[in-house]
C-alpha cells in the first residue's frame, strides 16, 4: 500500500510540475524539437542583413546605411520613430529565444523611482514593484538611474526591460533572478557588481512573498525557465555567474552582449547528472567577450548550445568548456588566444577523460583562430570540421568586426553614443524627467509553472511517504 502510495505522490509531482515532466520524457517547456532548423534560420538571417547592407553601400556610397549586417539591430533600430514603436522589439530576437515575447501588447510602466528599500512591499514607481506585477508589462526608464538592489529583483513572467535611450545601472543583493517564469526580454542594460544577498523575505508576486536562502550573486540567474532573451546588456564585477542558466531552463538567446572583467563568465546547466537539462537549448550570438575575463564563455552541462558570430579576446584559462555530453555548435567566431602559450586552446572538457569526450559532438566551423588559438573538436566528422576552423577567407573577420561592432549597452554611457534619450508618442508615457550622470561600470554599491512553496510541499509529501515505505520494507525483512 505505502509503495503504491509513492508512486501515485510521484506521480502527481511530475503532472503538476513541468521541471517533474521534463525528468520523466526529457522535453522542457519551450525546447525546439529541431535544433538544426533553428541554426540554419539563424545564419539565414545573417546573411540576409548581410547582402542588404553590401547591397546598399553599392547604391548610397554617399551615406552609411542604415543596416549593419546585424539582424537583430536591423530589425528595429532602422525605424527613425523606433522610440514610439517599442514593442517592435519583441519581434526581432533570433535563435532558441526568438519566441520569448516579453511584456508585447501589454502596458507600458515607467519606472519613476530608482530606490529599492523594500523587498516585500515596493513602493509603485520602482523597478522591484513592475517586475513582480502578473500582467504584460514593457518598463520603461525616463531618465539615467543607478538601481541599487537591497534583495534579488524576482521577476514575473511577461516582462521587458527596455533601457534604450538612457543609461541603467543595476547593481548590489543578488540582482536579476528569473525563477519558474517565461516570456522576459532585458535590453540595454548595465548589470554589474552583483554580490549574495537573502536570508530575509522577498516579494515574487503581487500576493506572494516567501523567505530567499543566500543568492549566489550571479548577475542574471535563470532557473527553471523558458523564452529568455538577453540582448545588448553589458555585464561586469558580480560575485559567480554574469549570466547562469540551470535546472531545466531552456529557449534562450543571449546576444550583442559585452562581458568584461570577470572570472566565472557563463554556466549553462546545473549538473552533469541532472537529465532535463538535456533538453536545454541556447544560442549565443553577436557578444563581444572583452577584457580580463578568464573562463566559462560558456561552460555547458548537457543540452545544445550555438555559439555563432562572437568575438572572443584573450581568454586567461579558456573559452568554451564543458562536461556530461553537451552538444557545442561553434560556427563563425572569432577566437583570439592570449599570450599565455599554455592557454591557447579554446576549449576545455572539465574533468573528463579523452576517452569519455571524444564522442562528444564539438564542432567548429567557420571560426577564425588568433594568436595560435585552436578549438579541438570531437564527434563524427571531427577532421572535416577541424579543418574548417583554418580555412575561412579573409572576409570572415570584417564580418565579425561588423556584426559585433555595437555588442553592448548601446546610448548614453554605452558603446554606441548614437542612440537618443527615451521619448513619448502614441504608446503613452510621461515626458522625460531629465538625465543623470553618465555612470560606468565601475560604479556600484556594496501559463505558470506551480510556485516554488507549493513545489516543496509536494517533495516533502514524497520524501515522508518513501521514508515510511523504505522502514516498512525494512521491517518486513528482518
Amino acid at each position: 500500500m505505502l509503495q503504491r502510495t509513492c508512486i501515485v505522490l510521484i506521480s502527481l509531482l511530475f503532472s503538476f510540475s513541468p521541471l517533474g515532466r521534463a525528468m520523466l520524457n526529457l522535453t522542457l517547456p519551450g525546447q525546439h524539437p529541431n535544433p538544426e532548423a533553428v541554426v540554419q534560420e539563424v545564419h539565414r538571417k545573417v546573411n540576409v542583413s548581410i547582402a542588404r547592407r553590401e547591397m546598399l553601400q553599392l547604391s548610397q556610397k554617399d551615406e552609411a546605411p542604415c543596416q549593419t549586417g546585424n539582424p537583430i539591430d536591423d530589425c528595429w533600430k532602422c525605424d527613425p520613430d523606433w522610440a514610439n514603436n517599442r514593442q517592435r522589439l519583441a519581434d526581432c530576437a533570433i535563435g532558441f529565444g526568438q519566441y520569448a515575447l516579453g511584456g508585447k501588447n501589454g502596458e507600458f510602466y515607467i519606472v519613476t523611482d530608482s530606490s529599492d528599500n523594500d523587498a516585500v512591499n515596493p513602493r509603485p514607481g520602482t523597478l522591484r514593484y513592475a517586475v513582480i506585477q502578473t500582467e504584460p508589462l514593457w518598463i520603461v526608464f525616463p531618465s539615467n538611474m543607478l538601481i541599487k538592489l537591497s534583495q534579488e529583483l524576482i521577476f514575473n513572467s511577461y516582462k521587458t526591460l527596455d533601457g534604450r535611450g538612457a543609461n541603467v545601472h543595476v547593481v548590489g543583493g543578488g540582482c536579476i533572478t528569473l525563477q519558474f517564469i517565461s516570456n522576459v526580454i532585458i535590453h540595454n542594460i548595465h548589470i554589474h557588481h552583483c554580490h549574495p544577498s537573502g536570508d530575509t523575505n522577498v516579494r515574487s508576486s503581487p500576493t506572494h512573498y516567501g523567505y530567499r536562502t543566500k543568492s549566489d550573486g550571479d548577475g542574471i540567474s535563470i532557473f527553471g525557465s523558458h523564452d529568455i532573451w538577453v540582448d545588448h546588456c553589458s555585464l561586469s564585477h558580480c560575485n559567480d555567474g554574469l549570466i547562469d542558466a540551470v535546472m531545466g531552463s531552456t529557449g534562450i538567446t543571449i546576444s550583442n552582449n559585452y562581458f568584461s572583467h570577470h572570472d566565472e563568465v557563463m554556466l549553462l546547466g546545473h549538473s552533469d547528472e541532472y537529465l532535463p537539462d538535456s533538453g536545454m537549448q541556447v544560442t549565443i550570438a553577436f557578444n563581444h567577450f572583452g577584457e580580463k575575463l578568464v573562463q566559462r564563455m560558456p561552460r555547458c552541462r548537457r543540452g545544445y548550445i550555438h555559439v555563432v558570430n562572437n568575438d572572443f579576446t584573450r581568454w586567461e584559462m579558456y573559452a568554451i568548456g564543458g562536461s556530461g555530453n553537451p552538444t557545442i555548435n561553434s560556427q563563425g567566431n572569432r577566437y583570439t588566444a592570449p599570450i599565455d602559450r599554455n592557454a591557447k586552446e579554446v576549449t576545455k572538457r572539465v574533468e573528463t577523460a579523452e576517452g569519455e569526450w571524444r564522442g562528444w559532438n564539438w564542432r567548429s566551423e567557420g571560426d577564425i583562430m588568433v594568436n595560435g588559438a585552436f578549438f579541438v573538436a570531437s564527434g563524427e566528422g571531427v577532421e572535416v570540421k577541424y579543418e574548417k576552423a583554418y580555412s575561412v577567407e579573409p572576409k570572415s573577420a570584417v564580418l565579425i568586426d561588423q556584426i559585433v561592432m555595437h555588442a553592448g549597452v548601446l546610448g548614453v554611457g554605452g558603446r554606441d553614443n548614437n542612440l537618443g534619450m527615451w521619448s513619448t508618442g502614441p504608446n503613452g508615457g510621461v515626458p522625460g524627467l531629465g538625465s543623470g550622470p553618465d555612470y560606468t561600470d565601475d560604479m556600484s554599491g556594496s501559463s505558470l509553472p506551480l510556485s516554488p512553496s507549493t513545489f516543496s510541499i509536494l517533495s516533502l509529501l514524497i520524501a515522508f511517504s518513501c521514508l515510511l515505505f523504505y522502514k516498512t520494507l525494512m521491517t518486513s525483512m528482518l
